[in-house]
């Protein structure tokens, strides 16, 4: 009976023993990859925006962005997207640092696969530069082509207003063609975009309750 208690002890150690090697293991390894990782998704990410606004010679944070974001919470709630969120807002700047509109990121959770990520450029008089994919878990070959080229450029010119998606083709100024099979994908990218439209409306748009005449306005004034 002792040699079996024995044998149980030393077998308890041994497994504590490995447990605690590949923890340890496996801390040191996300220690010495972490910082690789994070720089290629920086850089990634840097892409993406450089994409959505492709006159902007660099992007700059927005000093009281963290304020904006939670203060427009309300705002993004009323418009039926309170589960989706903004993450990021940036100035897009030209070649002499001029202000030419900003870029936001916003994440919509109701993808197929999850979170989808996205990020859309506005320009300062209200008007749709680009909008691509961050991030993205869908099916392949079929959700995942919201990263697709004639995907993506549906939205650029558009007014910044509240866009909706269509199966039967788009017709309207605010209206995108859905990905076909992936209705679910295709709502959650509109939810996002959506959301990142409501966040400009709300923080840097002076006619936010008429969003259509304050863009109006400006394209007229061009």
């Amino acid at each position: 009976m002792s040699e079996k208690k024995s044998s149980i002890l030393t077998n308890t150690i041994v497994m504590l023993v490995v447990t605690f090697v590949a923890v340890a293991g496996l801390a040191v390894v996300y220690q010495v990859t972490k910082e690789p990782i994070a720089q290629a998704e920086a850089k990634a990410k840097a892409a993406v925006y450089a994409s959505v606004f492709a006159e902007a010679d660099s992007f700059t944070e927005v000093e009281n962005a963290e304020a904006l974001i939670e203060n427009s919470k309300a705002a993004i709630e009323n418009a039926e997207l309170g589960d989706c969120s903004v993450n990021e807002v940036l100035f897009a700047e030209g070649k002499s640092g001029e202000a030419l509109g900003y870029v936001i990121a916003a994440t919509s959770p109701n993808g197929y696969g999850g979170d989808i990520q996205i990020a859309v450029g506005i320009s300062d008089e209200g008007i749709i530069t680009g909008f691509n994919v961050i991030s993205n878990n869908e099916t392949a070959g079929l959700g995942s082509k919201c990263t697709n080229d004639d995907f993506t450029a549906q939205f650029e010119g558009k007014i910044a207003d509240t866009l909706r998606y269509t199966k039967t083709g788009a017709v309207a100024d605010n209206e995108i063609d859905a990905i076909s099979g992936a209705t679910r994908t295709t709502n959650a990218v509109t939810q996002a975009v959506n959301t990142a439209i409501v966040f400009y409306q709300e923080c840097f748009c002076e006619e936010i309750t008429v969003m259509i005449e304050c863009n109006a306005e400006n394209v007229e004034g061009e």
